[in-house]
């Protein structure tokens, strides 16, 4: 994962959305959980459509709490598979603020997800292979 001073990732979030009101703690920060959950959204968005459909959630590491968030601030959560195996995957989630009246932006929280991919029944599925399948879900060539 890129080191806090970093400029934000290139390229479309996962996931942007506002800090309101209602997801604040009592010191008027945003909670923490919050912003686990929209990692886990963008975590989640990002494989379902490497797996190709459902995936669970199994493990959070490494989850990271480096700068607070404020009510009103853009949050956009960048995430990036790094590892695949034969039903699960990894994928590293970064998560960067940047305040309303401001375009400076800071890497808020990271984290490594861990996704398998399940059928119908909940159980654990083979991800198909990229060669069969691009991440996109178009036919590779």
């Amino acid at each position: 994962m890129r080191d806090r001073q970093s400029k934000m990732p290139e390229g479309i979030p996962a996931i942007r959305t506002i800090a309101m009101p209602a997801d604040t703690n009592p010191n008027g920060d945003i909670f923490g959980g919050w912003l686990m959950s929209q990692m886990d959204l963008a975590a989640g968005n990002i494989a379902a459509r490497r797996a190709r459909g459902r995936c669970a959630t199994v493990a959070v590491d490494a989850i990271s709490f480096l700068q607070p968030v404020a009510v009103g601030d853009e949050v956009s959560l960048f995430a990036t598979i790094t590892k695949i195996g034969r039903t699960s995957m990894r994928i590293d989630v970064e998560a960067w603020r940047r305040a309303r009246e401001s375009e400076d932006t800071t890497k808020v929280t990271e984290a490594v997800f861990t996704f398998v991919a399940i059928d119908e029944q909940g159980r654990p599925r083979t991800i198909p292979s990229e060669e069969t399948e691009g991440a996109e879900g178009e036919k590779s060539a």
